[in-house]
């Protein structure tokens, strides 16, 4: 996608886009660790990809100024965004911090940051790591 065609995209279809993305890089990275039961892959995975996971995260990235500015901005287009889904197993500020953290993924993969996008998901897997 051109970037110019990505800027015009919302937050919540940036966000689409970037759940997909993390969830991906999280399942190699858990199979290139050695899991391999169903089961056992699933739980993993949500210590990484679940909207509390990611919230935490998001936060985290915030207090250490991880974010470019421009990255900062397409945050809090997808936080800001106006979904008609409830959370599940989050509190509703979790689960808009979590879109934002989504639409940031999303936003890299589409302008074709691959460099900067595994910067970041490198840096989420350390940090998830550390907390387990």
């Amino acid at each position: 996608m051109k970037n110019k065609d990505v800027q015009l995209l919302n937050g919540l279809a940036l966000a689409y886009m970037g759940d997909a993305v993390y969830d991906l890089y999280i399942r190699r990275y858990l199979l290139e660790k050695g899991s391999t039961k169903p089961n056992r892959l699933h739980q993993s995975a949500t210590h990484y990809v679940s909207a509390k996971a990611q919230a935490r995260l998001i936060d985290q990235a915030l207090d250490q100024d991880l974010l470019t500015s421009e990255e900062l901005g397409i945050f809090k287009r997808g936080r800001n965004a106006k979904s008609h889904s409830k959370a599940k197993n989050a509190s509703q500020a979790d689960y808009n911090k979590s879109s934002g953290f989504e639409a940031v993924m999303g936003y890299l993969y589409l302008t074709g940051q691959e460099g900067r996008l595994e910067e970041l998901i490198n840096w989420c897997i350390q940090t998830v790591e550390v907390d387990l």
